[in-house]
């Protein structure tokens, strides 16, 4: 999940935005990308989550978020009418929402560059007709949000960007791709799409008493659905791993001692300046804050994945 699209998710909360009062503070919980930047590189997650470092936000994450924007409003249209000419008609609306979201948009995208954005993201959903056909089935729900409390006592908390019931019970859960990830990239982006799609599993299961049946990817620009059908063990083993991961981060909270881990995809991390690795230096430690940002509603900063 992007910084743009969770930005967008919560300005539905924001009264200055036309939403509802936003709820107050909850407690930390774990999420998806969060979970990821720790199992990647402690130190990314500290830069995300604690110091909330601002990152570049690129051309391809906010035309992810317009195309995730107008899937949504489409669903939410009678499934007759969620034609290929009425998405076409959502992407000027759903820019606009992203925009109203993240206002510095206007400033750092030149309307030549935006008129392209939305040109491609009307080519993305002009796709997504190849993969799927919405006017035959109807969602349960479209970016859902999750949350869940795990035996242990850890949090989970997500979106998901749609989830399908079929008329005997099987729950299959969708995630919508739009990057097109480089080849070096590649490892990278599948690493964190079926890590974010088991963690959403994980969820379900523990808040519906239901194992997913089928995890959804659907690559937009490659035209490609990637099925995944998980056991009950290999979920048992991955809740396992979320509650390591969360013990983790709290240790490293307490004592502040987040450490970098190198690897290839140091390559995409926006944080050299303030990375060891790179010869620079981290900020002060702030101390484990109250409500660190996690991915989910009410979080500041968000993961930037290539091929989101």
């Amino acid at each position: 999940m992007d910084r743009q699209r969770e930005a967008e998710r919560g300005s539905r909360n924001d009264p200055r935005l036309g939403g509802a009062a936003r709820p107050e503070q909850r407690r930390p919980a774990l999420s998806p990308s969060r979970a990821s930047d720790f199992k990647q590189c402690p130190l990314l997650y500290r830069f995300r989550a604690i110091d909330r470092l601002p990152e570049p936000s690129s051309i391809a994450q906010v035309r992810g978020s317009v195309v995730h924007a107008a899937l949504e409003m489409l669903y939410a249209q009678p499934a007759a009418d969620r034609v290929p000419a009425t998405a076409m008609a959502l992407v000027g609306p759903a820019w606009e929402r992203v925009v109203a979201a993240q206002p510095e948009l206007a400033d750092d995208i030149e309307p030549a560059a935006a008129t392209e954005l939305v040109h491609e993201a009307r080519a993305l959903l002009s796709g997504y007709y190849r993969l799927e056909d919405p006017t035959r089935f109807e969602p349960e729900s479209c970016e859902q949000r999750v949350e869940v409390e795990l035996a242990d006592g850890t949090l989970l908390r997500g979106f998901v960007d749609r989830i399908d019931v079929a008329p005997t019970g099987e729950v299959r859960v969708v995630d919508y791709k739009t990057g097109k990830a480089p080849p070096e990239a590649r490892a990278l982006a599948e690493f964190k799409a079926m890590f974010q799609m088991k963690f959403y599993a994980v969820a379900l299961l523990r808040s519906r008493g239901v194992l997913p049946t089928r995890l959804r990817l659907l690559y937009l620009a490659d035209g490609q659905v990637v099925d995944y059908s998980p056991d009950l063990e290999e979920l048992e083993r991955f809740e396992k791993t979320l509650i390591a991961i969360w013990r983790a981060i709290q240790t490293a909270g307490a004592t502040g001692d987040f450490r970098p881990n190198p690897s290839r995809f140091c390559d995409w991390c926006a944080h050299h300046a303030h990375c060891p690795v790179f010869g620079g230096t981290p900020p002060p430690y702030p101390g484990w804050p109250e409500h660190p940002a996690e991915g989910g509603d009410d979080a500041v900063l968000f993961s930037a994945e290539p091929a989101a």
